[in-house]
């Protein structure tokens, strides 16, 4: 699963700048996540790193966006491929 930023977001800014796969970015009001982009640090980190640093803990695993460990694994390595 993709995570995503709730409406509790405070930008604080400590999420985007932890994010290996450059996911994070400012939202019109909060941050958000690109889902697409959003590998929940598998392949770089054991836990998501934007998780481990945000203070008011507003990033949940997004519903719309079902993915095993295994299909986020093959997200990373095709992003990796476009590096």
């Amino acid at each position: 699963m993709a995570l995503m930023i709730t409406d509790e977001c405070i930008n604080c800014d400590v999420c985007e700048p932890v994010c290996p796969n450059q996911a994070i970015y400012q939202g019109e009001a909060i941050f958000e996540i690109n889902p697409s982009l959003c590998t929940e640090c598998v392949g770089h980190f054991d836990e998501p790193q934007c998780v481990a640093v945000c203070p008011v803990s507003c990033i949940p695993l997004n519903p719309e966006y079902v993915e095993t460990k295994e299909q986020l694994m093959e997200k990373y390595k095709k992003l990796q491929e476009k590096k």
